[in-house]
């Protein structure tokens, strides 16, 4: 029997972020798009290369992306929204980014498509729409072209697509079920298979990552109808999930007409049995054996002891989990992780590598490799034992905690009073996210500290000017609730996280969030403390700039939890937990230094969410509870806000209430106030925020859109209740955008607030 080994992904941002610097450098006008394409296809190439060295078996072709992976097949789809202007033939580059990113010219200034999660990742990807007569065309042939590219350059690959039924899953209907428009959609994944296999490809992989998912009939019954069309193209399909268990869908799954079959099996252990019984023998079967979400180094003496009896009996093909694309690109570029925790890691490269360790392994012998086999099992040992890992006073608090801990001292209706009398607030009090924007100044002179050539002194001094220039801008413009803006923090995750024991840090562990977007995932490691206070004094400093009431700034635990590599050693929910006391002092010691509105975001709370629904609630109730036992050391008259990022929320509003956040900022922009259709109905108890400009586009909102805006949101709530806020912060702007947005909010909350007093 053979064993070979392939890849499902690779991260696109290269090494360095090069993807990144050409994206925006393009956008800014910099540069040519025929520059931004040279540099893509040199990335393209030497990620091709790098593998085919490494000995991949099956390398990824079409894995590449602009942007995002789903917004690329909605559009080899044709099905552009129509205020994008499309008339049809291919999607150009302007086209593509104005649906990623809107479009700022005054006599073209249009929406960007709607953003989320995807699936339980910190990935956004762009949310297909489609409405009512929704046309479809190939519209792009990035697929057939990126196999024809790699085969120039003497590589053979595996192209990847979305798959059809996922695709239909994630997109939103206006007026329409999108699973209407399932034989359009097979039309043009058959036109895309059946090109690819006339060019020569043998395999396409198909990304159906919608079976972990709780599937309903009609998703079940296009999974049936989609392979019996797809099946038919002339290339063979490896049909591939991952995320998650397949479970009761596994019988769906291995009946259909595909050629091969991957699972994960990081994610999903428990199907290992079920699927060694269902699935064909003359199915090609590719088990995710290497975590392609997590950075922790396999024991591979462990692993080749568990798949060696499988491989005598069958063909196998053994893989990353997932794609790579939620990892690292490199380990060998990393300076500043301790060598301890060094040894305990592996990235994509890493990752990679060990995939061909274990094929040498299990095909020519342990022999051959029994160095590689030697460092891996001692690494495994070591990080078991090692004493960095486990704290004893930890331990004896997390057994302190009680009930009560996690309780305000009153309910919300008299909090509520005591809050309004101490802070005074008008109707449609007016605030930001918390960050203002890390212009290219700031970013230097934060590079210049790191290098030694501006002392720590100097960089305190410019950030403190950075922050008192900021909190003057928001007075004379007007805004009730203040921010100091988070000069001094790198990012909302890695800022905490840094004063923490228990993490380490990488300098060059970029992965994608979206678009250019990059961020470094904490690591997680070990039992979490806080050793000293980490905002307190920036607050102080804040707060002494104006009468105004200035936020206290913090990240929540199941935000830094869920936005971090975690530690796989232990329940998650113990993390959480360690984390919830460590943010709860922090709590407490703003408040003690007179904060009087202190903000704990929980952006990727939903995020975390389990993909089945019967695993829900065992992780709502783990959360809630951690975000509790942050807030409620507090007393009634200090407010407790929280801001939650792009998530869909009408499922879990029963546990968002519990959370009991005095006000909930949350994104509802770019959906037209769509999410309080859901709090209304709900009757959500407390103060909501609801984003009334997209901050993830350069676009400039007008005094009136915001106005139609706040008009809609007070149909579903009341007055008294509602906030007016962006929908996220203001990091990633630049100031000449942020400015006349903050402008046109303050004048459409006055204007508001006329409409009320005229009442």
């Amino acid at each position: 029997m053979s064993v070979t080994i392939a890849n499902l992904g690779f991260p696109r941002i290269g090494p360095n972020r090069e993807l990144k610097f050409a994206l925006e450098s393009f956008w800014g006008g910099r540069s040519s798009e025929a520059e931004l394409k040279e540099t893509a296809a040199s990335l393209r190439r030497e990620t091709w290369l790098k593998q085919k060295n490494l000995g991949i078996d099956y390398i990824p072709s079409n894995d590449f992306s602009f942007y995002d992976h789903v917004l690329d097949t909605t559009v080899m789809l044709g099905a552009v929204p129509e205020r994008y202007g499309f008339k049809g033939g291919k999607v150009d580059l302007a086209t593509y980014f104005a649906m990623a990113r809107g479009t700022t010219s005054a006599e073209n200034s249009v929406t960007a498509m709607e953003m989320t999660k995807w699936f339980d990742t910190n990935y956004h990807y762009m949310v297909p729409e489609l409405v009512k007569g929704q046309k479809f065309s190939l519209a792009s042939t990035k697929a057939l072209d990126l196999y024809n590219e790699a085969k120039a350059a003497g590589v053979e690959t595996r192209p990847v697509v979305l798959g059809p039924v996922t695709w239909l899953s994630l997109a939103k209907g206006r007026d329409v079920d999108p699973f209407d428009y399932l034989d359009d959609v097979l039309a043009i994944y058959t036109e895309v298979l059946t090109s690819l296999a006339k060019a020569g490809a043998k395999w396409v992989q198909i990304d159906e990552p919608a079976f972990v998912l709780d599937l309903n009939d009609k998703q079940r019954a296009a999974f049936k109808k989609a392979y019996d069309v797809l099946s038919k193209t002339g290339v063979s399909l490896m049909l591939t999930t991952y995320f998650g268990r397949v479970a009761e869908n596994i019988d769906l799954l291995t009946s259909l007409p595909v050629a091969g079959i991957h699972v994960d099996l990081i994610r999903g252990s428990d199907d290992y049995d079920a699927l060694l019984t269902k699935v064909r023998p003359d199915t090609v079967l590719s088990l995710g054996v290497i975590d392609g979400r997590n950075i922790w180094r396999a024991d591979l003496d462990a692993l080749v002891d568990w798949i060696e009896p499988l491989a005598e009996k069958r063909d196998l093909v053994l893989a990353p989990s997932c794609s790579l694309l939620h990892v690292p690109v490199d380990l060998k570029a990393e300076k500043k992780i301790d060598p301890e925790i060094t040894q305990w890691l592996a990235f994509a490269q890493q990752k990679l590598e060990e995939l061909a360790v274990l094929k040498t392994a299990l095909t020519k012998g342990r022999n051959e490799v029994a160095e590689e086999l030697a460092a891996s099992t001692k690494a495994a040992k070591n990080r078991r034992s090692s004493p960095r890992i486990h704290n004893e006073a930890v331990a004896k608090r997390l057994a302190a905690v009680t009930p009560d801990m996690a309780k305000r001292q009153s309910p919300y209706p008299v909090r509520a009073a005591a809050q309004q009398a101490k802070l005074n607030l008008p109707l449609y009090p007016t605030t930001t996210i918390g960050s203002f924007p890390q212009t290219s100044e700031v970013r230097q002179a934060r590079a210049k500290n790191r290098r030694g050539e501006l002392d720590n002194a100097g960089y305190t001094q410019f950030l403190r000017e950075q922050t008192a220039a900021t909190i003057r801008w928001q007075e004379e413009i007007g805004l009730d609730v203040l921010v100091h803006g988070e000069f001094e923090r790198n990012d909302m995750v890695q800022y905490f996280g840094e004063q923490l024991d228990g993490f380490a840090f990488t300098n060059n562990g970029w992965v994608q969030s979206y678009g250019s977007r990059c961020v470094r995932p904490p690591i997680l490691f070990g039992d979490v403390t806080r050793p000293k206070a980490m905002t307190v004094d920036w607050w102080s400093f804040s707060q002494q700039q104006s009468e105004k009431p200035v936020k206290g700034m913090l990240t929540g635990p199941v935000t830094i939890l869920n936005w971090s590599f975690v530690r796989n050693d232990q329940p998650r929910s113990v993390s959480c937990r360690q984390l919830a006391l460590a943010i709860r002092d922090e709590v407490v010691d703003l408040e003690a230094a007179g904060a009087k509105i202190i903000q704990i975001d929980e952006a990727a709370l939903r995020e975390g969410l389990p993909l089945r629904r019967a695993e829900w609630q065992t992780y709502l109730d783990w959360a809630v509870e951690s975000f509790r036992l942050t807030a409620s050391g507090v007393r009634d008259d200090t407010q407790i806000h929280s801001h939650m990022c792009y998530s869909e929320f009408n499922d879990i509003l029963p546990s968002i209430a519990a959370m009991d956040a005095d006000a909930l900022s949350i994104e509802t922009a770019r959906s037209q106030m769509e999410l309080l259709q859901a709090f209304a109905s709900y009757q959500y108890p407390n103060q909501i925020g609801p984003g009334v400009y997209d901050i993830h586009s350069p676009r400039i909102p007008s005094v009136e859109e915001m106005v139609n805006l706040l008009r809609l949101a007070r149909k579903y709530l009341p007055a008294d209740r509602l906030w007016v806020n962006p929908d996220c912060g203001l990091k990633t702007r630049r100031w000449e955008e942020v400015k006349p947005s903050l402008l046109a909010m303050v004048a459409a909350a006055k204007e508001m607030r006329a409409e009320e007093k005229a009442k």
